[in-house]
C-alpha cells in the first residue's frame, strides 16, 4: 500500500478578505477532489487573505502511480489557475 502526500502552498494575489479567499479555493478543492479522486482540503494558511496550503492524499496499491498522480495534480494547479501562484510543493510517499 502506498499513501502519497501533496502539500501546496498558494500565493492568491489581489484576495483583500477572507471570504473572497474562500471562494477562490473552493473550486480549486472541489475540482481536485473530483477530476483526480484525492483528499483534498486546506491546512495551514487559513487566516492569510493571500496564501493557502493545500493538501492532497492519494492512497493506492502502486508507489509509483501514487507519485506520478500527484505530480500531475500539481502540475493541472498551475496551468489551470496561472493567477494563483505555487510558492512551495513538497511529495511525500508514506
Amino acid at each position: 500500500m502506498s499513501v502519497g502526500l501533496l502539500t501546496l502552498h498558494l500565493y492568491l494575489p489581489g484576495c483583500t478578505s477572507l471570504k473572497e479567499k474562500r471562494r477562490r479555493v473552493k473550486p480549486i478543492l472541489a475540482r481536485l477532489r473530483r477530476q483526480f479522486n484525492v483528499s483534498a482540503a486546506e491546512v495551514d494558511r487559513n487566516d492569510a487573505w493571500q496564501q493557502t496550503v493545500i493538501a492532497c492524499v492519494l492512497v493506492s496499491n502502486d508507489p509509483d502511480f501514487t507519485r506520478r498522480a500527484l505530480q500531475q495534480v500539481a502540475s493541472f494547479v498551475e496551468a489551470s489557475w496561472p493567477g494563483e501562484q505555487i510558492l512551495d510543493q513538497k511529495l511525500e510517499l508514506l
